[in-house]
């Protein structure tokens, strides 16, 4: 694609109505989530008619890539750009809260319930794993004490989503542990779970970080 300040007219026009139909479709999702979303509910809404909208997309799983693909795209620019300016395993975290809570529903198109039907292509992955990767660089740099168990001697064997990086089984483990526990966390607090039990989410998210980036006492 041409750069932008070589587009065309027609260029430029395509990509500004390309962003409102992801505006359109963001307002939707939000309304009723991403299962609801129906294309040609934004072309009523922008005044267009069906077949010209279906010029833009090709279909609603073609716009949902595009905005799954936008949202792990700016995740990942985020753990990259936070973990470039020296944040450490916390400092991501605290990236990836803040992330979340400037939209939670981006947050849950791509890490919520599955769109039924829908399934993301292989790019995707790829964008995802990139996310993976900085928080592995971030595991890597800490001392290990943590002793083996038998889920990190299975990571010995089955680690095909790290195999181009050098972290070791244990780092592995961590990094796995630290993601499944801070997504729990993040959906709970997103979702409205912990209102009305009167203490702050961020302290509980705080004390679930300094748990996981604690050194071993065993």
């Amino acid at each position: 694609m041409a750069e932008t300040g070589t587009k065309t007219p027609r260029e430029r026009y395509r990509g500004q109505v390309r962003a409102e139909i992801k505006e359109r479709a963001w307002e939707q999702i939000a309304a009723a989530g991403a299962s609801a979303l129906s294309l040609n509910a934004i072309a009523k809404q922008m005044g267009m008619s069906g077949p010209a909208l279906y010029r833009y997309f090709a279909g609603r799983d073609e716009l949902i890539t595009e905005l799954i693909r936008d949202a792990y795209r700016s995740v990942a620019d985020t753990f990259r750009a936070a973990h470039e300016s020296g944040a450490d395993v916390a400092g991501l975290a605290h990236a990836m809260r803040a992330w979340a809570l400037a939209d939670p529903h981006r947050y849950f198109l791509i890490y919520g319930t599955p769109v039924p039907g829908y399934h993301a292509p292989d790019d995707i992955t790829n964008i995802a794993s990139e996310i993976m990767t900085t928080l592995l660089d971030a595991y890597t740099a800490l001392p290990s004490d943590i002793p083996a168990t038998p889920f990190t001697a299975h990571l010995e064997d089955h680690r095909r989503w790290a195999d181009d990086h050098p972290a070791s089984p244990t780092a592995l483990h961590r990094a796995l542990t630290f993601w499944t526990r801070l997504h729990g966390v993040l959906s709970l607090e997103l979702a409205g779970h912990f209102k009305g039990m009167g203490f702050d989410p961020a302290l509980l998210f705080t004390a679930e970080l300094d748990g996981l980036t604690a050194p071993s006492t065993d």
